[in-house]
């Protein structure tokens, strides 16, 4: 369990039973920490799950509502039947249908389905084999070993996010696809935006002004690669967007439009959840010294466990959407044609039928079968393993120089889909 929360709560109802709450209320998603693990901890406890109706939006129409998956098991038999609950009508990353503006910057593959999705992840998933990430092996570590040299210099009391945990996947990410340093600021508030949803920092508190700058950071960040891939054309270079606009994979070539896409997935998937992770990953360590000293005893061997735990109780990707393509009965609920539902990851990866005491930090844990990276089937992170090596060799680099480094209390983005950090200072 991690405290702190971005956002100062009204006077709120308590959480007594699944009917004290909402979640397409924004405001449930300022509660303090304990009080929604409290209340996902209800509803894995209903026999059925629970149905919500959807937040009315100025720029979509309201849709039919949907049900909340809260179950690891639930949630492990919805993304193995892609076919049944598919992720491309009306997109995988928001509750409501969104309008075509809106999918010309967002439509990625990941909210797809087959053949489209397979067409486009066959060209990208090259890039992202463990074959390939090892090539990157060296990068990762030079670049966490100037963070941490940064760090040092700079002292205590710094901005662990800002200053550590979000530079090493946007040096990594910028690099792979040929980004140039004088665009790490831009790539990196673009993001914010993305998903800062109605956090006052980011996005604000009026749907329109929200909806535009987040059309505007679209723009923005694919007319940036864009303008790059035209370049690569005439002058290829060893990047990855060099690859992807010159190479011709099995007669299939990105479209511009579907590598501005993809690029905007993978600067907001691969910079904004690895810099989560790292984050959630100091605080925990602070929270529990017991673990710090068993990972401190044996750093290499007990790692690579310390991150998968990190992932699971971070679970920086709150949801994912599906819609039913036919009606279809799973673990004793039927599912009509048409209906939604909302894979609820961060409660699944705290499910008590799967993970024994499951709000412990235990760097031991095994198995840990978290659905931190998604669930099994197409749509699993393609970045997983990048992901992995950038948390594992930022703590390893961390820890070996600055052991008793602390994170405080942090300052939470406040959103219904990223379970984020914005800022939390450091000590050491």
């Amino acid at each position: 369990m991690i405290d702190g929360m971005s956002v100062t709560p009204a006077e709120r109802k308590p959480i007594v039973s699944a009917a004290d709450f909402d979640l397409s209320d924004y405001d449930f998603w300022a509660r303090p920490m304990p009080e929604r693990e409290h209340a996902f901890r209800l509803l894995r406890g209903l026999d059925r799950p629970a149905f919500y109706e959807e937040m009315e939006i100025s720029f979509a129409p309201k849709g039919p509502g949907y049900y909340a998956l809260v179950k690891h098991a639930d949630i492990l038999e919805a993304s193995r039947n892609p076919e049944v609950f598919c992720s491309g009508d009306g997109g995988a990353t928001n509750i409501p249908d969104m309008p075509p503006e809106f999918t010309e910057y967002f439509g990625s593959m990941i909210n797809m389905d087959d053949p489209r999705h397979a067409r486009l992840r066959r060209i990208v998933s090259r890039a992202f084999t463990p074959k390939m990430i090892k090539q990157f092996e060296a990068d990762v570590e030079a670049a966490a070993v100037r963070i941490v040299d940064d760090l040092i210099a700079g002292g205590p009391g710094c901005d662990f996010v800002t200053e550590v945990a979000a530079k090493l996947p946007l040096k990594i990410i910028c690099d792979m696809m040929g980004i140039p340093e004088r665009d790490y600021g831009s790539v990196f508030d673009r993001s914010n935006v993305i998903l800062g949803g109605f956090d006052p920092e980011y996005g604000g508190d009026d749907m329109t002004t929200v909806a535009e700058k987040l059309l505007a950071a679209g723009m923005e960040l694919q007319q940036l690669v864009q303008d790059l891939a035209a370049h690569r054309v005439e002058h290829p270079t060893g990047d990855l967007t060099s690859s992807l606009v010159n190479a011709n994979i099995d007669g299939e070539k990105l479209t511009a439009q579907e590598l501005g896409s993809f690029f905007i997935l993978l600067v907001v998937a691969g910079n904004e959840t690895t810099r989560n992770a790292i984050s959630y990953g100091l605080r925990l360590l602070t929270q529990n010294p017991d673990q710090r000293a068993l990972l401190l005893a044996d750093l290499d061997g007990r790692l690579p466990g310390a991150v998968e735990e990190i992932v699971r109780l971070a679970s920086p990707v709150n949801f994912m959407r599906r819609k039913v393509t036919r009606d279809h009965e799973m673990n004793g609920q039927l599912y009509r044609k048409g209906q939604k539902v909302v894979l609820y990851y961060w409660a699944a990866n705290r499910d008590e039928s799967v993970f024994p005491d499951p709000l412990r930090f235990d760097v031991a844990r095994d198995p840990n079968p978290h659905v931190g990276f998604g669930g099994p089937g197409p749509h699993f992170c393609l970045g997983a393993h990048l992901a992995r090596r950038e948390i594992t060799v930022m703590f390893r680099e961390l820890l070996r120089r600055i052991p008793q480094i602390e994170g405080g209390r942090p300052q939470r983005l406040y959103s219904s889909f990223i379970n984020g950090i914005k800022h939390m200072d450091c000590a050491f």
